[in-house]
């Protein structure tokens, strides 16, 4: 395949990093101390991309989703419940998914610039990334920031290529979710989806990607 292509912006649950039993023990403990049950850590890959207060909302047993204005309220004290127990417990039992340490070297080598997007709010985006990969590894580190646009708003990606100089055409998005999809889509870039996240491969062609791979080596085939 003829080179391309000259960035890259990762989501990051699901896509670099599997960190759903993080998600699921800090929603858990959160539910818990309200006296609602707690989920198996599988259960919440259909809940997490949207952003914690809507993964709170799903969380809540279904006879209370009903009442919206009820469920509201205890959604806000849900999710700050679970993001301040998060924020300082971010890394417990996440782990990078196997070959996209290699992947990122590979493409660092390339002179690719590479970037994450995600809702998670962005001072535990930063700390999930500082933790994990070594310093240098993205250029660009971008997470929900209050006020700010969110995916599946493209403008969260346009500020990226601004920054980084790049056009929509000229990069991949690559990411588990119909929201990264559609937010690629969105955007203007490549939509790729990876199927070793949190979604199916038919949720991921639903929400518009082009392509889908199975392992994160599958992403060199574009540059090389």
């Amino acid at each position: 395949m003829k080179y391309k292509y000259k960035g890259v912006i990762f989501d990051l649950d699901g896509t670099l990093v599997d960190t759903l039993e993080d998600i699921a023990a800090s929603m858990n403990r959160a539910l818990e101390m309200k006296g609602f049950p707690p989920h198996p850590a599988g259960a919440y890959m259909e809940k997490v991309g949207w952003g914690i207060k809507q993964l709170a909302l799903l969380s809540l047993p279904e006879d209370v989703q009903k009442d919206r204005g009820k469920a509201d309220e205890l959604a806000v004290q849900l999710s700050s419940e679970s993001a301040s127990y998060y924020a300082g417990n971010p890394v417990k039992l996440s782990k990078i998914y196997p070959g996209i340490e290699e992947v990122l070297s590979f493409l660092r080598q390339k002179k690719i610039k590479l970037s994450v997007l995600t809702n998670k709010p962005d001072p535990v985006a930063q700390k999930v990334i500082k933790a994990l990969f070594p310093p240098g590894s993205f250029d660009i580190i971008r997470g929900e920031i209050m006020g700010g646009s969110r995916k599946p708003d493209p403008q969260c990606v346009w500020d990226i290529l601004v920054e980084l100089d790049l056009n929509p055409a000229d990069t991949i998005f690559i990411g588990d979710s119909e929201i990264d999809m559609e937010t690629a889509v969105n955007a203007g870039c490549f939509p790729l989806g990876a199927d070793w996240g949190y979604r199916s491969r038919e949720i991921l062609l639903e929400g518009g990607a082009k392509k889908i791979i199975s392992k994160p080596e599958e992403l060199l085939e574009f540059f090389i």
